[in-house]
């Protein structure tokens, strides 16, 4: 398989070696000021694009891509309120667009067992929850796309919880995120239900880059000759 890689940082190289062990070919690297490659004859030879970049510079690589009609494998979050506008183009214009908050295969496991446990705990009023996430201090957006995945299926399966906030919870149905940025940490999360009598804690912590590069690889794997708008709870099947 061709694959384009938009953003060259660590993430990119990750993926990059990832790729090239699973037999794929590297066509084309667009890093920061290099957005002439998107109109190469490498870019627009891809099977799919693997994208990790900023929040800011993700909406326009989806559009440049889009342009090349080449498909899309995104983990870039904090960009999310342009998200109908990506499905449109999904919708009705045929492209291909496959996102993640979060490429580890460990942490899709995890957001099925969170989503588990909200379904068991909202028949326990006693327990209180909240969260709290750690990554590396050169992370742009807080809280994290993988802490606001969780949050949303936690609001999804718990009556007492209606929405959520960073740091500071204003009442009792808002979900508390406290996001903490520390060092080169890949990423811990955990969400943490609380009563008089005890606590019950569920974490799930990044070891490296390695996962998360590994689930965007299968990603791309997955989207290839597919179409429309696409993301792990289709590739791993997962019960949410």
């Amino acid at each position: 398989m061709k694959i384009a890689l938009i953003g060259y940082g660590k993430m990119g190289h990750e993926i990059e070696k990832i790729a090239l062990q699973r037999g794929h070919e590297i066509v084309c690297t667009i890093d920061i000021n290099e957005n002439s490659k998107f109109d190469s004859p490498e870019f627009k030879s891809a099977d799919v694009a693997i994208e990790f970049t900023s929040p800011d510079s993700a909406l326009q690589n989806y559009r440049k891509a889009f342009a090349a009609n080449v498909p899309v494998v995104s983990g870039t979050t904090g960009w999310l309120e342009h998200l109908e506008e990506i499905k449109q183009a999904c919708e009705n214009n045929g492209q291909t667009f496959f996102y993640a908050s979060n490429f580890s295969l460990g942490v899709n496991i995890f957001f099925a067992l969170n989503n588990y446990l909200a379904k068991v705990m909202n028949r326990f009023p006693d327990y209180d929850v909240q969260m709290e996430e750690t990554h590396h201090i050169h992370k742009l957006d807080a809280p994290s796309g993988t802490a606001i995945t969780l949050a949303e299926g936690i609001l999804d399966n718990l009556d007492r919880k209606r929405s959520w906030s960073l740091d500071e919870a204003k009442d009792e149905n808002e979900l508390q995120i406290k996001a903490f940025r520390e060092g080169e940490v890949p990423g811990i999360h955990t969400v943490i239900y609380e009563s008089e009598a005890d606590s019950i804690r569920i974490t799930h912590d990044a070891k490296s880059r390695k996962g998360f590069a590994l689930g965007a690889v299968l990603a791309a794997e997955f989207t290839k000759d597919k179409k429309g708008f696409l993301g792990m709870t289709d590739m791993l099947k997962l019960a949410t």
